[in-house]
């Protein structure tokens, strides 16, 4: 297959291998691969959009959506948590494995640039909130070997590694105790094994513990600037440096909810303050630390987007702000290549 784009855009999150699970459609797979028209992502729309991979999650979603008295959901319980995640890597490998060669899961830097140079949608196996693993990490390791590449230790929600920011505005990430011992031992052996440790849904103690315990660049996939939007699942000024210090990246989310100054479910806002938020960052630590993270299929984004074929809108008001062809490079792709290569030890 042809590239995707002269401009092709990596994005640090998405939630498609959870809305096909949740479709109940007969073969998922394939719902991906000819186009379903549902949701944010399918494979002809990608191509359309020169939308050439990213992060693919899977999370299990919370037994009910009814929180406690502090306003945390509750945990899934672990033999449940990882039944649901063998599902849904059995579906990615699915998609990949009759997709003839159009997509592809990616475990090296190489894997990454050869996948989309020749026009195969590039797939990382991404682990959202790690109630799979339990606390010995025998599945952690399995898991490795199957293609977890990336994982954030939690969800908005407590669970045996950490303390999940809960959702609120306005409000601080410093919500809540840091990383258990469970929880150092995880990030010491993602260190080892060379997972990336995503820190999109860590509270600000769990932010900092992992700061002081990893040796790799600091990431969070799918946040934006708390400075912009006071929501607690926002990064701080002092967070935001951190993530420049260590060479990392913070990959700026397109749901309105962690957009909007008001921090209301407000659609037609356009992509505006998108723009605002990676003016924000990249002023604040250098564009070599903003990119992309959509969080498709996950989120409610602006109406004026649609779906994954809206991200061109980006590039436009990029071009329009006065960023020149390498920093959209960088914002759109290169800098997640070049952390995901860090991360990876290559």
């Amino acid at each position: 297959m042809p590239p995707f784009s002269d401009t092709p855009v990596f994005d640090g999150h998405n939630d498609v291998l959870l809305r096909l699970r949740r479709s109940k459609k007969e073969d998922p797979a394939k719902a991906f691969l000819n186009g379903d028209d549902e949701g944010h992502i399918d494979l002809p729309r990608a191509r359309e959009a020169g939308f050439a991979g990213g992060l693919c999650a899977l999370y299990i979603p919370s037994p009910s959506r009814e929180k406690d008295a502090d306003g945390n959901f509750p945990t899934p319980a672990q033999p449940e948590a990882l039944n649901e995640t063998m599902a849904m890597a059995h579906l990615l490998f699915d998609i990949e494995r009759r997709s003839g060669g159009d997509v592809t899961v990616c475990r090296t830097g190489a894997d990454l640039r050869r996948a989309i140079a020749e026009g195969s949608f590039a797939a990382v196996f991404h682990i959202e909130g790690a109630e799979a693993i339990d606390n010995d990490l025998d599945a952690l390791y399995v898991l490795h070997q199957a293609g977890l590449r990336t994982l954030g230790p939690v969800w908005s929600r407590p669970n045996a590694f950490a303390f999940g920011v809960p959702f609120r505005f306005p409000s601080g990430p410093d919500i809540g105790p840091g990383l258990t011992d469970a929880g150092k031992a995880l990030i010491r052996a993602c260190n080892e094994l060379k997972i990336m440790v995503d820190l999109s849904h860590m509270n600000e103690k769990g932010f900092w513990d992992i700061a002081a315990i990893s040796d790799a660049p600091l990431v969070a996939s799918h946040s934006n600037a708390h400075a912009l939007c006071h929501h607690s699942r926002n990064a701080t000024d002092r967070q935001l440096d951190a993530i420049g210090e260590t060479g990392g990246l913070i990959g700026i989310n397109f749901g309105v909810l962690f957009l909007n100054r008001d921090g209301i479910k407000d659609t037609s806002v356009g992509v505006g303050p998108m723009l605002d938020h990676i003016d924000y960052v990249a002023n604040r630590i250098g564009i070599d630390h903003i990119a992309l993270g959509s969080d498709f299929d996950g989120t409610t984004i602006p109406a004026v987007m649609k779906d994954c074929r809206g991200v061109r809108l980006i590039i436009d008001g990029l071009k329009a702000r006065g960023y020149d062809d390498e920093a959209i490079a960088k914002v759109t792709h290169e800098n997640w290549l070049r952390v995901l290569g860090t991360s990876w030890g290559e």
